[in-house]
């Protein structure tokens, strides 16, 4: 995570990932490109990034992937107490963090899903 520059974590097979560079090109916003499933973040990382989003892990957490129901996740707890095992879970499985994130050059972030996340970034 570069800070002051904004940085999407991106999955090229995604449309939704796709589409949030579609914006960000549409409107000119200068961004660096993070493909989190070949570089995936650290647990440090990942909780710098809920920071910014305000989120817990499983509010971020893919719950309805394979890997996920392998894990039982399911069944986890939601607590403080329960966090680092949500964030080692992210950081060995990037596969289950939801996409697009994106980091913006003001300190902010959002899993720009729809398009009112989106309009977020603008």
């Amino acid at each position: 995570m570069t800070s002051g520059q904004t940085e999407i974590w991106h999955n090229p097979r995604c449309t939704k990932s796709r589409n949030a560079t579609a914006h960000l090109d549409a409107n000119g916003v200068e961004y660096t490109v993070r493909r989190y499933l070949d570089d995936p973040p650290t647990v440090e990382e990942l909780r710098a990034v809920l920071a910014r989003l305000g989120k817990e892990p499983w509010d971020i957490t893919r719950t309805g992937e394979q890997i996920a129901k392998d894990l039982d996740m399911a069944s986890w707890g939601r607590t403080a107490a329960d966090r680092d095992r949500w964030l080692r879970a992210l950081a060995e499985h990037p596969k289950l963090i939801q996409r697009p994130i994106v980091l913006t050059a003001d300190g902010g972030a959002v899993v720009a899903r729809d398009e009112e996340s989106l309009r977020a970034l603008d």
